[in-house]
């Protein structure tokens, strides 16, 4: 396995552990959230989603967006289901641009997020992308233990 392909396996098993997690949450809970400045947990899938399709795109420009016009933001939430499927097409498409890196290009090109603070390698961002992801599903299973809903397992 190159470098590559080892980062498109973790985006895969980022992925799988997450769709786990979200298609747990029972549909009554997908709108709860711990207290009132947090995400509910349909927002937190959503938030995942479109982030990765940012960083798709700001990884394409060479670094943050001037604007970004997502095409998440009006869609009503639904369910996990539909996020998914709605997702789906974004996500593809970054896939398919990580593969068409070379091994030198995960070193040599820079991906500028002054105004976020970092300018980091394109192997960097892609991991950061993929922890992003971890993060929000670990926070998910937190929000399961605290509504007191079964958590499931996620690591197999």
């Amino acid at each position: 396995m190159n470098s590559i392909d080892l980062i498109i396996l973790n985006f895969n098993e980022a992925r799988r552990r997450s769709i786990k997690v979200w298609t747990s949450i029972p549909h009554n809970m997908l709108q709860w959230k711990p207290d009132n400045e947090a995400m509910t947990c349909i927002e937190m899938v959503r938030h995942v989603l479109e982030s990765e399709h940012y960083y798709h795109l700001a990884i394409q420009n060479g670094g943050s967006l001037s604007a970004f016009d997502s095409p998440f933001e009006h869609r009503p939430f639904t369910t996990v289901d539909a996020e998914l499927k709605f997702a789906e097409h974004f996500r593809n498409q970054f896939l398919n641009t990580i593969k068409s890196f070379t091994e030198a290009d995960l070193k040599n090109i820079k991906i500028d997020r002054s105004d976020s603070g970092y300018i980091r390698d394109l192997g960097d961002m892609l991991l950061r992308v993929a922890y992003h992801e971890s993060v929000h599903t670990g926070q998910l299973l937190d929000y399961l233990r605290t509504a007191g809903i079964p958590r499931i397992r996620i690591w197999d």
